[in-house]
């Protein structure tokens, strides 16, 4: 099955991109890295992503709304 958006598509290979607020984002290997983001995780399944996230992400807060909280 082909996918016209490769956001869609189980079996695409994804980065796992962080900004500088600290957030996280699945990024398409095939896909040009947006500005701001930097990859933390080599593009790998999304499964293996998921699981990734699930031993890494600690908190939904982004790093500026935990420092002003602080």
């Amino acid at each position: 099955m082909e996918f016209s958006n490769p956001f869609d598509n189980p079996q695409g290979q994804f980065a796992i991109l962080q900004n500088h607020h600290g957030e996280y984002s699945l990024w398409p290997q095939a896909c040009a890295l947006p500005a701001g983001w930097r990859v933390i995780c080599e593009p790998q399944s999304p499964q293996a992503c998921e699981q990734w996230l699930t031993e890494n992400w600690q908190t939904l807060v982004p790093s500026h709304f935990a420092e002003d909280k602080a």
